[in-house]
């Protein structure tokens, strides 16, 4: 059975309503053509009446004005060659129409609106928590937490393993399964996505049903959010922009009808280089409208530095493996340092800081008793080599299986962010979107050198 929202059915009636107008006009030269509007007309009718029986019982008279609606309908068919008797069933069908609408408009409750949210990686998820919880707590909003499927690449672009990660998300996030939610036939009133790249990453690819150029079609409002911060950036400094401009021009802010950026500076960056963008590649339109993506861009703030401030060490639950890593002797607890390298320094300093993270490890094992490691790998760290440093696979992941295996440091590569940012007391590593969320905290945050080795 079709599901009808208000507004679908106001417009059935409203169409019910225009048919009725048509058929009367046409029907002396076009008898067939009439008698085959009123059959649909009635189908139409019948689905209307079968999905409002499902309602409350005091939504009742609106099926009995659809069943006598459906009898008029039937008596205009067998009458169409009389003109008198059509336009008496005609004025009956009006009245009964019209008195449909104003019952639906005015007595039927406004539809909840329906949000749906489609992150794919679990561990970018704090990109949109906190947008989804006000959306959950709105007794108006029913919100769909939909994880999608994602591949990582080969070094040809090709497809290579599928991964779904929808068993990852905090026990408080109901999660629907992605084949269950049909967007072409829910049409949701919003969808919200943190993957601006469609085709375009060279590491992985959602699924292709869920680009954004596909999304659009399915939704009045799609709004991308970032999966990342950046360092802010002041709007006049063109050199530090040109190294992230790349962002702000991609099937993500082409696509969505409006995108949220961590900050007022930030959105007019946004806007200037995608219009520059827009222009280099000859587009118009809204495109280069400037008063169009004044109101596209947003500059509200990003919901990863709400789920970060919110995060609070005494409220999260750790790991009796990283307690014995953390706690000393004497229970108290050693400094703990999130170490983080990032993707673009793997791929810029390659062997150089496997290197790097080797000396780290020396270092902090010589200081084990004062101090623990919490190694938290980038959530693409190895896609990204295997597809686009692969010579460098085989010496990272012995270095990796070593730091596991000998077991005196924490490595974290869950789905959880800030539960990672709210145990340790200092971040050490790359710079990278991490650091401006611990920069949030109030804590101190160094960045290593690649060229600067243990002794």
């Amino acid at each position: 059975m079709e599901k009808y929202k208000k507004k679908d059915m106001l417009q059935t009636v409203d169409t019910l309503l225009k048919a009725n107008d048509a058929i009367v006009r046409t029907a002396a030269s076009n008898q067939q053509g009439a008698a085959a509007a009123l059959v649909q007309c009635q189908e139409s009718a019948i689905a209307l009446g079968t999905y409002i029986d499902t309602l409350e019982e005091k939504f009742a008279p609106l099926v009995h004005t659809l069943e006598d609606y459906c009898e008029n309908i039937y008596q205009m068919s067998v009458n169409l060659s009389d003109e008198n008797l059509r336009r008496k069933y005609s004025k009956k069908i009006q009245k009964q129409l019209t008195a449909l609408r104003n019952g639906v408009k005015y007595d039927l409750p406004d539809d909840k609106k329906e949000v749906v949210f489609l992150p794919y990686k679990a561990s970018m998820w704090d990109s949109l928590e906190s947008v989804w919880k006000a959306a959950d707590e709105d007794p108006n909003c029913d919100a769909y937490v939909i994880p999608i499927p994602y591949f990582d690449k080969n070094p040809d672009g090709s497809f290579r393993e599928e991964h779904y990660e929808g068993a990852q998300y905090p026990a408080y996030v109901p999660i629907t399964r992605y084949d269950e939610y049909d967007l072409a036939a829910r049409r949701p009133d919003a969808i919200y996505v943190h993957n601006p790249y469609d085709e375009h990453n060279h590491v992985t690819s959602v699924h292709p049903y869920f680009y954004c150029k596909n999304l659009k079609n399915y939704t009045d409002k799609l709004v991308y959010i970032p999966y990342f911060v950046l360092g802010e950036i002041s709007p006049d400094n063109q050199k530090a922009i040109d190294s992230m401009k790349h962002f702000c021009f991609t099937p993500g802010t082409i696509y969505a009808h409006k995108v949220i950026v961590q900050s007022e500076d930030m959105r007019r960056i946004y806007i200037n280089e995608y219009s520059k963008a827009a222009k280099e590649l000859g587009l118009t339109g809204e495109h280069v409208d400037r008063a169009f993506l004044e109101k596209k861009f947003l500059g509200i703030g990003s919901p990863k530095f709400d789920k970060v401030l919110n995060t609070k060490k005494e409220e999260v639950e750790i790991p009796a493996e990283w307690l014995k890593v953390i706690e000393k002797p004497d229970g108290g607890w050693k400094k703990v340092i999130f170490y983080n390298i990032s993707v673009n320094a793997l791929l810029r300093h390659e062997e150089k800081l496997i290197r790097k993270m080797e000396s780290v490890f020396e270092t902090v094992l010589e200081n084990r008793e004062e101090v623990a490691l919490l190694w938290r790998p980038h959530p693409l760290i190895q896609a990204t080599i295997e597809s686009m440093r692969p010579q460098l696979w085989e010496a990272y992941r012995e270095i990796r299986d070593r730091y596991i295996e000998e077991g005196w440091g924490i490595y974290d590569d869950s789905a959880d962010l800030d539960r990672a940012v709210a145990v340790s007391d200092v971040y050490y590593g790359d710079g990278s979107s991490v650091v401006q969320l611990y920069q949030e905290t109030g804590k101190p945050v160094l960045l290593q050198d690649v060229e600067i080795l243990h002794n």
